[in-house]
């Protein structure tokens, strides 16, 4: 790097050389610090996260492909996942808001109402940062060679249109920005929300004068009092970028799924699982925060990534709680309660030893009855009496591993039709395809397969004709009759 004192002369040969060495016309201060990552010199800058947008790049396939300029720059990037970007992008808007909430409670001026609000529609929790990006400037030599500092009165790094700030890590956020930028705008110039890629969970489309301010606002946080932390190498090549972004995003340990999602106070869901099943008592399982439970082992518990996947069928009749809806949870939570307190009556369900005494305690089993709950509430064909009807007849269902309803498929055709007489018509024809849902373990324990995908239908298929459900292949019997 070129240091330069206050009121050092510099003799260049011409102006345009000055200019290129400086990165260009448009070159001016930022402060900075100056890092020795790993022995390796590199710049730690914080800029507002739209200047920072407006300097970078991504040396993406798409971006070099799409953008003139830069052709002849070398990929280092993976392709672009816009579904994670747009969820990068809703946690940015978040944290823009709870930003705004906080200036005006420094303002120490009351702010009004309708934020609180917004707040709570958009979702919120404890605390939101975003994290840093790492980059690299590739048009100057390593180690930053060639760059102008300033030493005194802090130290300050000149950079100009030239010096690219190419992301190593942190695309997705840098695209979040973009999306959220693109969003403030539209707002601003149609005043309603936007059909497409809306980041705000709302029914209405036009903003009131009211709403447009807080907007208005939120843009203008963006812009200028929100920052980006950036850790700047210098001079890499490509190579070493590649290599970068690698260890960045391989050298860590995964945390495991329970832990996560016990840290998680974000997700309306998760907040069900903390609030109302755990704290308040509702579940009378205790909660594992291990991944795993040992059979030989098991005090009753049911695992922290199990139950958030039961609850995921229960809410959202989805595997996972992404894109879960704060005031969509809270409208559904009466029902859920009243599922979780009818699988506490049932026999055996989070007692010590459960999971050999009955298949209740294995998350695809809850699943089955969360999709029925689900379909019964919110499916095509909402039917609450059927749901009421599950509700008070659970205990009606045998759970027991003994149970050969367990093993349909397994069973010769004349002992089914025997035992179990009428069940062939709620369950999927075979017609050659693979039934197999499990199978007895020791020839005592019934477990079931991992394809939850595949059970989790043909179990509830079971319950709804032990209870006496509709049956939900009825249409396609009507007309098989018919014919």
């Amino acid at each position: 790097m070129t240091n330069t004192a206050p009121g050092q002369n510099i003799t260049t040969q011409n102006l345009t050389s000055l200019l290129a060495s400086a990165g260009g016309a448009t070159t001016r201060p930022y402060a900075t610090l100056i890092d020795h990552n790993m022995g390796n010199n590199a710049l730690l800058l914080s800029m507002p996260m739209h200047l920072f947008y407006q300097m970078s790049e991504v040396a993406n396939e798409a971006t070099i492909r799409d953008k003139e300029i830069y052709q002849g720059e070398e990929v280092a990037q993976r392709k672009l996942d816009p579904k994670h970007a747009q969820k990068l992008a809703i946690y940015i808007l978040k944290g823009l808001f709870a930003a705004l909430r906080n200036n005006y409670r420094s303002l120490k001026k009351g702010y009004p109402e309708l934020l609180d609000l917004m707040i709570k529609q958009l979702g919120e929790q404890p605390y939101l940062s975003l994290q840093p990006v790492t980059a690299n400037i590739r048009q100057c030599l390593p180690g930053g060679d060639g760059l102008q500092v300033d030493p005194a009165p802090g130290m300050r790094v000149y950079l100009g249109d030239l010096h690219v700030l190419w992301v190593v890590d942190g695309q997705h956020r840098r695209h979040a920005m973009h999306l959220v930028f693109e969003f403030l705008k539209n707002l601003q110039l149609h005043r309603a929300y936007p059909k497409k890629n809306n980041l705000y969970p709302t029914e209405e489309e036009t903003l009131t004068t009211e709403e447009l301010g807080i907007w208005n606002d939120i843009f203008e946080m963006a812009r200028s009092k929100c920052t980006v932390a950036v850790e700047v190498h210098l001079g890499l090549n490509p190579e070493q970028e590649r290599q970068l972004f690698h260890d960045l995003n391989n050298l860590t340990k995964k945390v495991e799924s329970a832990l996560a999602f016990i840290f998680d106070s974000s997700n309306p869901v998760n907040l069900f699982i903390k609030k109302t099943l755990k704290e308040d008592g509702v579940l009378k399982a205790i909660i594992s925060e291990t991944d795993k439970v040992d059979w030989n082992n098991d005090q009753g518990e049911i695992s922290w990534k199990d139950l958030v996947s039961v609850n995921a069928r229960l809410f959202l009749n989805k595997n996972n709680i992404s894109g879960a809806l704060p005031a969509d949870i809270t409208a559904k939570e009466e029902v859920a309660i009243r599922f979780w307190e009818a699988v506490n009556e049932a026999p055996d369900f989070g007692t010590s030893g459960s999971r050999k005494k009955t298949v209740l305690a294995q998350p695809v089993v809850l699943k089955a009855l969360a999709k029925l709950a689900y379909d019964f509430n919110w499916g095509k064909n909402p039917d609450t009496e059927s749901f009421d009807k599950l509700m008070g007849a659970l205990q009606d269902v045998d759970f027991t591993h003994s149970n050969r309803m367990w093993s349909y498929y397994n069973l010769p055709e004349a002992t089914r039709d025997e035992q179990f007489p009428g069940l062939a018509d709620y369950l999927p024809k075979a017609d050659g395809a693979n039934r197999d849902i499990g199978s007895m373990d020791q020839g005592e324990y019934m477990r079931f397969g991992a394809k939850h995908n595949d059970i989790i239908p043909i179990l509830g298929d079971m319950i709804r004709w032990k209870l006496g459900l509709p049956n939900r292949h009825a249409a396609a019997l009507s007309v098989v009759e018919e014919k």
